[in-house]
């Protein structure tokens, strides 16, 4: 487990407040997924070994899925991986268009030292090796031809790493952003960063500059994406993690436009292999997996990553990664390590006020509230216990035992369907047991 600072711990207690999974500090409270976690750093040594593969988490609503892949992307990043973290939307992510993916995978793009945003450090950092071995080769970093060596070294990299596959304009303002920084131009060189991370708002004087006109097409961000995964390698990153979580948005989604992000989904699985240190890592629900209007209508995605058990047996090495339900007892080991991890100015008062007998109670009233499915209610815990332990902090007669009743309240849409028994999808008849065509969208 990695210390936390203190605005860690603060970080994870605000997150938690809000019923969000925090995006750091969670594995101080990671219980009860050593197997699952294992295999994630299994995929990852795949990947710095210099495989290209994909994973897929499944798991109902309340297993942990966007827990488990947020703490693969801290796994990662600690071991020297450049990651980002994507969240299937119905409103700003068309996932069938996949410069629409690759525009959020280089906006969420980061690192240890840099959270978002990082392609600008990551180039940098590239640029530097560079230089550095051309200074151990016997080159003069003084000489007035020093900057045209980099350049040509910069070129002759790319080529290389790509095998000669990297568009002409992903060359072109590369070669841009490394003069413009010489000449001290840091404004201009940021907008073709942001150009090259899909951004649709550059100026036309800024693209002109690199002689390039228009935007990524959804055609091309697959051969961008390689580039910038062979950049993150030639900088000295083991890899890249990209995390696409909650896939099973796409079943909301017009018929049209999910088929075509299923197809993108095959696409992607298809080239996994030739994209080398790349690892994905979709999470969805079973429903998302295993009904005809999800992954189960296309075939040929089907019977690549089906999800096969012997009874209550899984092998955590199959395509499908099963994250199991919360039980009572995993819930009850978790609210012990957030209490300590809690920061308090007296531990042993909130030990005594938010006793294990006082956690027990918690976690059966919870429950209760759910209709006895411990399964789906770790956000409402986790939340509803925060309070206690902030409570106990501010007030000094408060006790939990005598004044807390559990009341479901600020229910999420899949709470309130889970609560009342109804889907979380519905479809028309004629639509619901159409197979989807397979299709290359991009």
């Amino acid at each position: 487990m990695t210390t936390l600072t203190q605005k860690d711990v603060e970080h994870v207690f605000e997150s938690l407040r809000k019923g969000l999974v925090p995006e750091r500090g969670v594995d101080a409270f990671a219980v009860g997924i050593e197997k699952q976690r294992g295999e994630l750093h299994r995929q990852l040594d795949f990947a710095k070994g210099g495989e290209g593969t994909i994973k897929f988490l499944r798991g109902g609503y309340g297993c942990g899925k966007t827990f488990m892949a947020r703490l693969a992307l801290l796994d990662a990043q600690s071991q020297g991986f450049v990651t980002s973290f994507v969240v299937v939307s119905d409103n700003d992510l068309r996932f069938h268009r996949f410069d629409d993916v690759y525009r959020k995978v280089m906006t969420e793009l980061g690192t240890a030292s840099c959270q978002r945003g990082a392609l600008g450090d990551i180039l940098d950092r590239w640029i530097g090796r560079v230089e550095e071995g051309l200074i151990a080769g016997g080159e003069d970093d003084a000489a007035s031809d020093f900057d045209d060596k980099v350049r040509l070294r910069l070129d002759e990299d790319l080529a290389a790493m790509t095998g000669g596959q990297a568009p002409p304009d992903f060359i072109r303002v590369i070669q841009t952003i490394f003069d413009l920084k010489q000449k001290g131009e840091v404004t201009e060189a940021g907008a073709l960063i942001s150009w090259l991370c899909g951004s649709g708002n550059v100026a036309a004087a800024a693209k002109k500059s690199a002689g390039i006109k228009g935007e990524i097409s959804s055609r091309d961000a697959l051969d961008y994406l390689r580039g910038v995964l062979e950049i993150v390698k030639a900088a000295g990153y083991e890899g890249l993690l990209i995390v696409i979580d909650e896939a099973e948005t796409i079943l909301r989604m017009r018929s049209d436009s999910r088929h075509k992000s299923l197809n993108g989904i095959r696409q992607i699985a298809d080239a996994a292999g030739s994209y080398p240190g790349l690892l994905w890592v979709f999470t969805g629900t079973p429903e998302f997996f295993d009904s005809r209007h999800g992954v189960a209508g296309l075939t040929p995605l089907h019977d690549r990553i089906r999800f096969l058990k012997q009874g209550r047996f899984a092998s955590l090495r199959q395509a499908q990664l099963e994250l199991v339900p919360f039980d009572a007892d995993r819930l009850r080991s978790v609210a012990l390590h957030l209490r300590e991890l809690f920061p308090t100015l007296d531990q042993v008062r909130l030990d005594q006020k938010v006793s294990t007998a006082f956690i027990d109670r918690l976690v059966a009233e919870v429950t209760a509230g759910f209709k006895g499915d411990v399964g789906v209610v770790p956000r409402q815990f986790l939340r509803e216990f925060v309070t206690q332990l902030d409570l106990v902090e501010e007030h000094p007669d408060y006790d939990p035992m005598s004044e807390y009743g559990f009341e479901a309240k600020e229910l999420s849409t899949e709470e309130q369907h889970i609560l009342s028994g109804a889907p979380l999808v519905t479809f028309d008849d004629e639509d619901r047991d159409a197979l989807v065509p397979s299709e290359d969208v991009w």
